[in-house]
Order: C-alpha cells, then structure tokens, then sequence
C-alpha cells in the first residue's frame, strides 16, 4: 500500500484555505504568534507522509465461522455428507499453526484427505476476472457447480489467516500480502482446492472468461496454472468456452482473438473437444437486468420481441 501525498497544487489550496480559516478565527488579541504555530502545525500534518497500515491478520471467530458453516453445509447444502466439523477445523489449525507465515499445497493433504467429495456430471463451471456475473449466472443457471459449492470452498470463502514465528497460534494482527510470501497459507488451500476440483471434473464442463481485458486466459491465473492442467481428458467430455465482455466494450478478446486462443492449442494438444461462445444469450440478458439503459440492451430486446412474433406466427 503505497501512502498518500497530496499533488503540489493541492497542497497550495489546501494551506491557502488553512491559513484564511486560521485568520478568520483568530481575535485581535490573540496574537501573531499563535495564528503561525497553529498554521504551521496543520501544513506539517498535511505534508508529512501517512504511514501505510499493516496487512489484516487472521478473519477474528474464524474458526466458528469455519465449524458454523460446514455444519451448515452437511446440514443444509448437501445433507447426504458424513463429516466431522470439529475433526475438519483441527486438521485445518494444525496445518496451519505449525508454519509461520507459509504453508504449501501439501501441508493440507491430512485436512483435504478428511473431506472426500465427488462432483456432479455435466455441472462444473469454471472462471477468471468474471465473479461478479458468474454468480449471477449460477444464481440463474441453478445446475452449475463452482469451487465455492464444494465443502471446503463454502467454509473458507472470503477469510484470511496466517500462523505465527512462535507456533503458538493464529496470527491476529497482521498477516503477509500474496505477494510478500512464496507459499501464502491461504493461496496455497485454494490451490489444492483448485486442483481438486479440476481432477473431479467429468462430463461437459463450461468456462467463463472476460473479453474486456487483455490475456483473459493469464497463464498467472488459478485457472490457467492449476485447473487447466489438473482437467482429465478422459473425464470431461467438452470444454465450452463462453467470452464475455462489458456491455459499452472494450471488445478485447474474442474466441478467435488474443489469449484465448492459446487456451485452445492447449486443450488441442491435450486432446479435449471443446466449444468456444462469444456472445451468449444468457450472459447477455444478465448484463441487461444489471444495466437495461444500454443501447446493446435495448438491440437485444427488440430482437427478442422479434423472434417472439415470428413464433406466434
């Protein structure tokens, strides 16, 4: 986090308004001498730089949160597991809180290995840089399966945590950025958990990619790095590829265009059959729910009323 330093011609503004609001204030018998220090005390505050702020430590109660919502998952979300939560979360904590600020994929594999799970056929649906309208789409799409319906992606969805150098605990106070450290406690459970969902896929499985960015299939990426190469061929019977992109552009990536491209000499190469979709109905009628006004929105509404004639005809 980088701290903030006001530009030169706020800084004038700035300490021409405080020194107007300081003589403003100021009675006749106040004195010079106050009107300055208080003036130079307040362009001391504005030029000295803020001091960044530590990294968030562990998520505080994160291991009721994790117990609650896996009772609630067995519970609720798919009843037919058998499980014990409070087995799941000290498995969890010893892998955790036996490392200082790291962990590896394989420090899991006791906690991963407590949680056997199979995912349903034909439901896998996989993404990069398109949460936002892939929940929408599951919310619609109700037979999808992401890696957040999975046990471990519903407990650990959103929540931080990191061990501490004298083993005695969760670090509350502040933990490392991603980038900070090579094997980050909670990349490496999502990377397990990636390769895990990848390896259980079967059947037709679909992958949501934004168009609107440059290297939409960021070999960086979960997705990229992990899935791609954990998916059986001899499982997934089709890749369906569907580009999205805004509504107002920019219109970067398309199934023949870009990085996507790769995508696809990879899954060639690996011998998947695949699909590849640039504009979506679906995808498109829920950007439109979102943001009606726009002109494609309303392209596409006057070409659903069409079809919608030519029918009843």
């Amino acid at each position: 986090m980088t701290s903030w330093r006001p530009r030169s011609g706020q800084v004038t503004d700035s300490i021409r308004e405080l020194i107007d609001l300081t003589i403003m204030s100021s009675s006749p018998t106040s004195g010079y001498s106050v009107m300055i220090n208080v003036t130079a005390w307040l362009i001391v505050c504005l030029l000295c730089p803020v001091q960044p702020r530590a990294q968030p430590g562990t998520t505080s109660n994160i291991k009721h949160i994790v117990v609650g919502r896996c009772y609630d998952y067995i519970t609720l979300v798919n009843p037919g597991l058998r499980l014990d939560c409070e087995d799941i979360w000290r498995l969890f904590e010893e892998s955790v809180v036996r490392q200082s600020s790291f962990n590896t994929s394989l420090d899991y594999h006791q906690m991963f290995s407590a949680i056997p799970q199979t995912w349903p056929r034909d439901m896998g649906l996989f993404w990069s840089k398109t949460r936002t309208l892939m929940h929408s789409y599951t919310a619609v799409e109700r037979h999808f399966w992401t890696l957040e319906d999975t046990l471990v992606g519903y407990m650990f969805n959103g929540l931080v945590w990191c061990g501490q150098e004298d083993d005695s605990g969760f670090n509350f106070r502040s933990c490392p950025t991603w980038a900070e450290v090579k094997h980050h406690p909670v990349y490496s459970l999502w990377r397990r958990a990636s390769q895990n969902f990848a390896e259980m896929a079967h059947g037709n499985i679909t992958v949501l990619l934004n168009g609107s960015i440059g290297n939409a299939f960021n070999m960086k990426s979960m997705f990229a790095s992990v899935e791609v190469d954990s998916l059986d061929p001899c499982r997934v019977d089709y890749v369906n590829i569907k580009m999205v992109t805004n509504l107002d552009g920019p219109f970067i990536e398309s199934c023949n265009q870009g990085s996507v491209v790769d995508l696809i000499r990879i899954l060639r190469s690996r011998g998947f059959h695949w699909t590849c979709t640039d504009n979506d109905e679906t995808l498109m009628i829920l950007q439109c729910i979102q943001n009606p006004e726009q002109s494609s929105c309303q392209k596409c509404a006057n070409s659903f009323s069409l079809r919608r004639s030519l029918k009843v005809h």
